[in-house]
């Protein structure tokens, strides 16, 4: 395919290229407002991952580390990623950049939660997470789905 998963920079041109993307707001303005204040250099570290076709951003997600202190998820508690953000722009859907992404995320070997969006579960599912089933934060209106890697304990039982 020869396109690879890449560390997205945080610059005038990446926040220019994720305007294109739906799920567009605040992780991004606080960034633009970063880059014009000059708190963050040009070019350092963002929590984006992205693919590029030639050079258009065509697919994008974005990675937290979380700390274990801080899991509802996974028992025992554990360090985590939190996935957020996976898009691909719909002129480049199912040709299986979401899974790139998602396999990407899924080799740094830590166990992934996400919050799948309406319509999307047939595609978590497809890439091997679960919905998590306990009521843990419905009332913040998120719709967890978890993964696990290889050897990890079970989520949490309600």
């Amino acid at each position: 395919m020869g396109v690879k998963v890449e560390k997205l920079k945080v610059n005038y041109k990446t926040l220019e290229e994720f305007k294109k993307f739906k799920e567009y707001g605040v992780q991004e303005l606080s960034m633009l407002e970063d880059l014009q204040e000059n708190f963050i250099e040009n070019d350092s570290e963002s929590p984006f991952y992205g693919i590029y076709f030639g050079d258009t951003l065509i697919a994008r997600m974005s990675l937290y580390q979380r700390s274990a202190r801080f899991d509802q998820y996974f028992d025992p508690p554990q360090n985590y990623l939190e996935l957020w953000k996976l898009e691909v722009l719909p002129k480049y859907q199912n040709k299986g950049y979401g899974a790139l992404l998602v396999g990407f995320a899924k080799s740094l070997g830590l166990p992934i939660k996400t919050n799948s969006r309406i319509k999307s579960q047939g595609f978590w599912e497809k890439m091997g997470f679960e919905a998590i089933t306990y009521d843990v934060e419905r009332d913040l209106g998120e719709n967890p789905y978890v993964w696990y890697p290889e050897g990890v304990t079970e989520q949490k039982l309600g």
